[in-house]
């Protein structure tokens, strides 16, 4: 009988057959890669309504911070959450709501150009905000854009027809804008006719010189010509 004589087994053979996989195990990363895509799909989600919690969170510790009064520090967490919500899908109310209640502080604040902007941006992600509208018609109003401020509140009506409140407010707005167009046209009127004295001027005349009269037949005006 022949022996064949075997070489000892050396240490980093015996590690080699320590760390085998057994002769019916799958091959290396058949299974890792299939719970990697997995996990990954879970994380995705996970994440994104993690993020939209934290938006919300945010959110509401601006409300909190509104309340007491700390308009300031509710902009910054209405910011917070606006800088979230802004990134993921499906957080059209978050945004709006955020824009709407940085509304509220601007106008709290006396800021009422920015309270316009903000209610603007609330309303293009959310056009029946009648939050949104509201506050923009009283910033509107601050600002003695009488006009924009009834235009703002006749949507409100439009979308809430038992929305009394917003009537009255439309009828005692509606003189207060008549009366500002009044002034304005009175106001244009004079400039225009300062502008037109002086290019008068030049000959000697201005526009008391010039005085319409009315034609009884036609109802038509023609200017009439006076030294």
């Amino acid at each position: 009988m022949v022996v064949i004589e075997q070489e000892p087994e050396t240490e980093e053979i015996r590690e080699a057959h320590a760390n085998a996989p057994p002769a019916d195990a799958p091959a290396h990363g058949e299974h890792e890669s299939d719970e990697e895509s997995f996990e990954d799909a879970l994380t995705e989600e996970q994440l994104r309504e993690k993020s939209l919690n934290q938006a919300n969170d945010a959110k509401e510790e601006g409300n909190k911070l509104f309340r007491s009064g700390q308009y300031e520090d509710a902009l910054l967490q209405y910011e917070i959450a606006l800088q979230i919500a802004s990134e993921l899908p499906s957080s059209v109310d978050v945004c709006s709501m955020s824009h709407g209640n940085r509304a509220a502080c601007f106008l709290k604040l006396n800021q009422y150009t920015d309270a316009v902007t903000e209610c603007t941006k609330a309303l293009e992600l959310n056009p029946s905000y009648i939050k949104a509208l509201v506050r923009r018609a009283e910033a509107h109003e601050k600002l003695e854009n009488y006009e924009e401020a009834i235009a703002d509140l006749k949507k409100v009506i439009e979308l809430d027809p038992s929305n009394d409140q917003g009537r009255r407010w439309i009828r005692r707005l509606e003189p207060i804008a008549a009366e500002k167009r009044e002034k304005m046209k009175e106001e244009m009127i004079g400039k225009l006719k300062e502008m037109g004295n002086s290019l008068l001027g030049r000959f000697g005349m201005n526009l008391d010189n010039f005085k319409a009269v009315k034609d009884p037949n036609t109802g038509s005006y023609s200017l009439s010509f006076q030294r």
